[in-house]
């Protein structure tokens, strides 16, 4: 666990070094050009020592995790990789001062203060004590800590664990409960009449019972193969060893075909295995396979030999299971609440014959079930647990209450915490700080995919990958943790892209641990009876009652303070301003504060400032000091104007400056932007500017800002789209452009090509032909242009056909678009429309779906359609769907729908009045 604060600290002594800003100080400071190539030599020695101590921890900490003088070694150097971190961000921010005020004038201001924080001497200084620090590691490490690191190394640690833990988990196939349908599945695979090599892959998070159902049916099915085998596959496998077991399994009844391999090389023993399966019909079990470099060498060896033969393989990754052919599946899930309480009375209560829970016990054993979370593992062990305590409510409400330490801590549990922390060993060091950091959240806390990918970068845990962007590299980390079972999907937008996800439950206690034993960050909630731990780098605040507001203890050590509603009063803020000096992410969201001190623009560290909903109405002067802001969210707070300085702020990623004034959004304009001052083209870093107030001045600049991704403007002019077109051009990564018009007879006419444009909104009126003439509309033409909102259009003309061209539209949304009296979807138009929104179509009185259209359509919603007075026609060609709304109808056509047996799925309505 310590190598990821090590790693962080490489990360950014690299950044040190290489930093512009950084070589011009070497050659702008004559007189402490010296002192600074010197500092410059001394990290460098730092980082290479670095570099080994975290290649050797990331092998080390595997098997000693359970000693103790080491786990006493590993704290204090994660207290060194802490001063390193705090004195590299120190030296970045002296030498990276940006010209505007001289950086000569700057450095010689700062020498002028020995006492200052940032002053060179003493960053020098500290790190000639950091090397004596690391010198003085190795000795104590030498001298002390009993290093397991004699015959056995990593990889037959990892291997024989993995096999210890497959081992146990397939003793435990007689306890499956509510797998039935799986097990006929397989099953009725197994005995298929394809004669052809199949493969099935088994599919979810550790815990789940994947090798227990897989050894349930391997023990009787195999009867009908003529040789079969079982093999585990550890994540650091020998492909020799895995063929070698595999050949011993199937030779068990074949003694003289397979015997004598033990000594071949194995080019030899593929060959010889080869051989002896071509004539077989044979049934082998890969279990818990990681990767799928494992899966394609091995099945190498595996032939197909026409003879009905099948291979299953049990796997947490998502990425190994695509490997198998489409149809071949099985993903399974936790269990539902009946039967995560069947099994739970089958183990806890084995003495009786129908295993009932006693009256007096019953409340207690659901809420311990409730906290198994429908894991089959941990339902299984805890129930275990319980089966040989006294049967008393006193006993089991004290078990009760501190299961989550049970779970952690309990020899009889180990197997839970070992099964899942192998899932954690295998990842690499920058996924286990982004798994660490989700856990910080409460239970059951659904993640939004943009957000967390903000904080991501923020916290300086991304790695940049070539060409992408910090963010881009962030959503593939959070997409593999979901790939490997780490995180759990939720919901996708329309367009595939991970949208919400969550932790586990159990998974994230055992993470909390982890978090709280390394000094990662520590999660504060009302059950916490003492105060914030003193030594931790992050904080998250999670909701607490108004009289459980424990002072904040240990602020100078604080790099990350994340609030979640109303859980720090506002009198906090000026102290954590003013005492943590290193803060990266500070998140206020939601809190009812109305002021944020000029304090804050000393944090020089700070990255990530979040005031969404806020009460603040106005930041100080002093944040055009943030010179490494990354994001400033400002949504929904009261802050109508911003300091002239903001300009300066060069690094900013992500800026949310909009005010919503109706949040049911039916007039035009439901909400105002920003006025940027002058310099609005300093901000080239931006990728996400929501909202700008269009003015000459702004509209005159926009096209400098050619990173951004995401652009939202209010109170567009008919006569600025000309030059909102020529700065759209310049902006080739745009894939979000949102435009809200002046009043509703300004006409927006955009005549630009934007190919990679993902999601559009347009809210205000269109020239009639637009969507047929305008350039916007022709470039997005079976391109990449998923969603599309047309709202206040006044389109007189049907704009269906124009806009069924669009074959990837997943989500079209009208309000006042078209003031119509008929809509009609042809036969294969809008194939992979999801959600379709029809709202205040006032004239519409007619709308009809031919047979063969909106085939993938999910979700249809008819809000405030006054003058329809019969059911949509054709409706009943529609897939069953996830939704159907009607809004604002009358009782009249209330009484048709209800008659109408072709509405399926889940629906709702209001009545107008």
């Amino acid at each position: 666990m310590a190598e990821i604060v090590i790693l962080l600290s490489i990360e950014k002594i690299g950044i040190a070094l290489a930093n512009a800003a950084a070589l011009q100080a070497s050659a702008l400071f004559v007189k402490y050009g010296t002192q600074l190539l010197e500092l410059q030599c001394s990290m460098d020695r730092v980082v290479r020592e670095l570099r080994v101590m975290h290649d050797f921890l990331c092998q080390m900490d595997i098997r000693n995790r359970s000693i103790q003088a080491y786990e006493g070694w590993l704290a204090e150097v994660r207290k060194v990789a802490h001063l390193i971190e705090d004195m590299v961000d120190g030296y970045l921010y002296l030498v990276g001062q940006e010209h505007d005020i001289g950086c000569c004038f700057y450095l010689n201001k700062v020498l002028k203060k020995p006492r200052s924080l940032l002053s060179l001497n003493r960053i020098a200084f500290t790190v000639k004590e950091i090397e004596k620090d690391l010198s003085h590691l190795s000795e104590l490490k030498t001298r002390w800590v009993p290093v397991n690191d004699g015959d056995t190394s990593s990889s037959n640690y990892i291997v024989k664990m993995s096999q210890d833990l497959a081992n146990i988990s397939r003793s435990l196939d007689e306890d499956l409960v509510g797998v039935d349908k799986e097990i006929e599945i397989l099953e009725q695979w197994l005995a298929g009449d394809d004669l052809q090599c199949s493969v099935v892959a088994l599919l979810g998070m550790g815990g789940l019972g994947k090798t227990a159902l897989a050894a349930n049916v391997y023990k009787n099915e195999r009867k009908s193969f003529q040789c079969h085998a079982w093999v585990s596959i550890s994540q650091t496998y020998s492909k020799e060893d895995v063929l070698q077991k595999i050949s011993k399994e199937l030779s068990r009844d074949n003694a003289s075909v397979l015997s004598n391999t033990a000594d071949m090389d194995i080019t030899c023993l593929e060959e010889k295995l080869k051989k002896f399966l071509e004539q077989q019909k044979y049934l082998i079990i890969l279990d818990d396979v990681w990767t799928p470099e494992a899966f394609v060498d091995l099945s190498r060896v595996l032939i197909h030999n026409g003879k009905g033969s099948r291979l299953i393989i049990t796997t947490r990754e998502h990425h190994v299971a695509t490997l198998v052919p489409r149809g071949h599946i099985l993903p399974l899930e936790a269990l539902p609440d009946d039967k995560a309480w069947d099994l739970f009375c089958k183990k806890a209560f084995p003495r009786d014959t129908n295993h009932e829970c006693p009256a007096e016990l019953k409340h207690l054993s659901e809420d311990i079930v409730r906290q198994c979370k429908g894991l089959p593992l941990v339902i299984v062990l805890v129930g275990g647990l319980f089966r040989v305590r006294e049967n008393t409510v006193e006993e089991w409400r004290k078990i009760n209450d501190q299961l989550s330490w049970e779970l952690v801590n309990t020899l009889s549990l180990g197997h839970i915490g070992n099964v899942l922390h192998l899932s954690f060993i295998y990842l690499p060091t920058h996924l286990k700080s982004c798994f660490l950091y989700c856990s910080l959240f409460p239970e059951d806390y659904l993640f939004k995919r943009k957000k967390l990918v903000r904080l991501l970068t923020a916290e300086g845990f991304i790695e940049e990958r070539g060409e992408s962007t910090l963010e881009e590299v962030a959503e593939g980390y959070l997409k593999e943790l979901i790939d490997r079972s780490m995180l759990q999907l939720v919901e996708r937008n329309t367009f595939g892209r991970i949208k919400r996800f969550r932790m586990h439950d159990i998974l994230r206690k055992l993470a909390v641990e982890l978090c709280k034993k390394n000094c990662f960050g520590a999660a504060y909630e009302d059950k916490c009876e003492r105060s914030p731990e003193t030594d931790v780098r992050r904080l998250v605040l999670h909701k607490l009652k108004k009289d459980n507001h424990q002072p904040v203890s240990g602020m100078h050590q604080l790099r990350t303070v994340i609030t979640l509603g109303k859980s720090i009063p506002s009198s906090t803020i000026p102290v954590l301003c003013m005492e943590s000096r290193y803060m990266t992410v500070l998140e206020l969201s939601g809190l009812a504060i109305e002021n944020i001190p000029d304090a804050i623009g000393d944090l020089f560290n700070l990255r990530y400032l979040g005031l969404r909903n806020s009460k603040v109405k106005k930041l100080p002067k002093s944040v055009e000091k943030l010179s490494n802001l990354l994001t400033l969210d400002l949504f929904g707070s009261d802050i109508h104007e911003l300091p002239s300085g903001i300009v300066k702020l060069k690094k900013l990623r992500h800026l949310f400056v909009e005010t919503v004034t109706d949040s049911n959004a039916r007039g035009l304009k439901w909400g105002s932007g920003i006025c940027i001052p002058s310099g609005l083209g300093n901000l080239r870093s931006l990728q996400t500017l929501q909202a700008l107030e269009a003015q000459d001045g702004s509209v005159r600049h926009l096209g400098e800002l050619r990173q951004l991704r995401s652009l939202r403007l209010w109170n567009v002019k008919g006569t600025y789209c000309g030059r909102i077109s020529e700065s759209l051009v310049q902006m080739r990564h745009l894939c979000n452009l949102n435009l809200t018009a002046s009043d509703e007879d300004e006409v927006l006419l955009l005549n630009v090509c934007l190919p990679n444009l993902q999601t559009l909104c347009l809210r205000g009126r269109l020239a009639e032909g637009a969507l047929d003439k305008s350039r916007l509309f022709q470039s997005v033409q079976d391109q990449n242009l998923y969603v599309l909102y047309l709202q206040w259009s006044q389109l007189r003309e049907d704009p269906l056909p124009s806009l069924s061209r669009l074959l990837n539209l997943t989500h079209l949304h009208f309000t006042r678009a078209y003031n119509g009296v008929q809509l009609t979807f042809l036969t294969g138009w809008f194939p992979k429309l999801k959600i379709l929104v029809l709202r205040d179509l006032l004239n519409l009185n007619r709308l009809e779906i031919q047979q063969g259209a909106l085939v993938n359509l999910e979700r249809l919603a008819l809000v405030n359609l006054r003058s329809m007075t019969t059911v949509p026609s054709g409706i009943e060609f529609l897939k069953p769907l996830l939704y159907l709304g009607f809004k604002e109808i009358t009782r009249d056509f209330l009484t048709l729908l209800l008659r109408c047996s072709a509405i399926r799925g889940k629906w709702r309505y209001t009545l107008r009045e």
